[in-house]
């Protein structure tokens, strides 16, 4: 057979595979029992928690754009994360995350160490030197990864911190919902597992909560599928029918979201409402260079912080029309978010200043409506925030 690119494998998930009816996108399988094909004779789906037709094809599309050994679709990228935390870990085992990380991956990691389960300890990924000499120090079992991170687009050099996880005979999961198999493939730069929130660009139209683990052994992606099961955490074939097809848009649209970011942040890199702009894809970021060596994009995801603080952030939110103040992220449509109160305010305050989020910080997911309508939308919200930063000083 023809060898064609994962993508096109992707867009092409389970097409011409109905054997009764010749059906060219591949039906849903909602049935939650399967029958034995004879007395003590498993087929191969029985029960669909442990393993669901329409759900496999998404893991084998997935696990075909990452370029793994085998992907887990689990209920939400939550689970993904609490799958790989449980499935690889010891009692009193450490691991090494990103100071920075989302904050439900923050709560997740101080809620099992609150009950005694495992060890974690907040790094600062991006300063790789640092970070390496602590890897190899304490030693740990696993290093959580997040690049670019939420919300403030930091980039860690995969390959490096890699190395000195398993120099340290640790494990390098990356969280890699940002960039999507799209705009990079962490395997290729070392790791070990990969993990998604299906819910954002892989999806991509708002209307699923999923997440998916992949790994780089066949090893550790039967670990994976055994402890989805004995949690119960696994994904229902509803949702992996709806995530199959936003997959066939996976490429169309990501470069359309990163297209409309380019375009949005030189627009409005010089407004004196913006005390700070966060974008990969500018050149005074620093982890730009990092970003052009390891990634194939800069990504659709930016944050910047208003001058104003807090009132400022209340008039830029009370001027927008076009970007949606709500959580998640990856969707057709914009939104901002205000992650001090809503994606991270779970985190402590000396928490959220240790990653640097503010009163006056926000999220900014670029969506895919015409750009011009979009800047003229955005530069409302910021002349909305420096008049009100101006009335706050005067």
């Amino acid at each position: 057979m023809t060898e064609f690119s994962p993508l096109t494998r992707a867009v092409r998930a389970g097409i011409e595979t109905d054997p009764v009816h010749g059906a060219v996108i591949p039906p849903l399988h909602s049935s939650t029992n399967y029958t034995f094909a004879a007395f003590g004779e498993r087929r191969r789906f029985d029960y669909a928690r442990s393993g669901n037709p329409t759900r496999a094809t998404l893991g084998e599309a997935l696990n075909g754009l990452e370029g793994g050994a085998g992907a887990t679709v689990l209920a939400t990228g939550t689970a993904a994360i609490t799958l790989a935390v449980v499935s690889l870990l010891e009692p009193g085992d450490l691991v090494l995350y990103a100071h920075d990380c989302y904050g439900g991956t923050w709560r997740l990691f101080e809620e099992l160490q609150a009950k005694g389960l495992y060890r974690f300890e907040a790094v600062d990924l991006t300063d790789t030197d640092a970070a390496a000499a602590r890897i190899a120090e304490a030693r740990p079992s696993l290093v959580w990864i997040e690049t670019p991170s939420n919300p403030l687009l930091r980039i860690t050099d995969v390959a490096a911190i890699t190395a000195a996880a398993h120099a340290a005979g640790a494990l390098a999961v990356v969280d890699s919902t940002f960039l999507t198999p799209v705009l990079m493939r962490p395997f290729e730069h070392g790791a070990d597992v990969v993990v998604h929130s299906v819910t954002k660009y892989l999806n991509g139209h708002s209307d699923v909560v999923q997440g998916a683990i992949i790994a780089r052994t066949a090893e550790l992606a039967e670990r994976f599928d055994h402890w989805s099961n004995v949690l119960g955490i696994t994904a229902s074939a509803a949702d992996s029918h709806q995530v199959i097809r936003g997959l066939r848009t996976l490429e169309l649209r990501v470069e359309r979201h990163q297209r409309n970011a380019a375009d949005l942040v030189a627009a409005i890199a010089d407004h004196p409402a913006i005390a700070a702009l966060h974008w990969p894809g500018l050149p005074t970021h620093p982890g730009h260079e990092l970003a052009k060596r390891q990634q194939d994009g800069f990504g659709a995801m930016l944050s910047i912080e208003l001058a104003g603080g807090e009132p400022a952030a209340r008039a830029f939110v009370e001027a927008l029309e076009l970007f949606s103040l709500a959580e998640s992220l990856g969707g057709t449509e914009s939104l901002v978010a205000h992650p001090a109160t809503m994606t991270h305010a779970a985190m402590t305050p000396e928490a959220q200043a240790e990653a640097g989020i503010t009163a006056g910080l926000f999220r900014v997911s670029v969506g895919i409506e015409p750009i011009a309508d979009l800047v003229t939308d955005f530069t409302a919200g910021l002349d909305a925030a420096l008049r009100a930063d101006a009335d706050g000083q005067g």
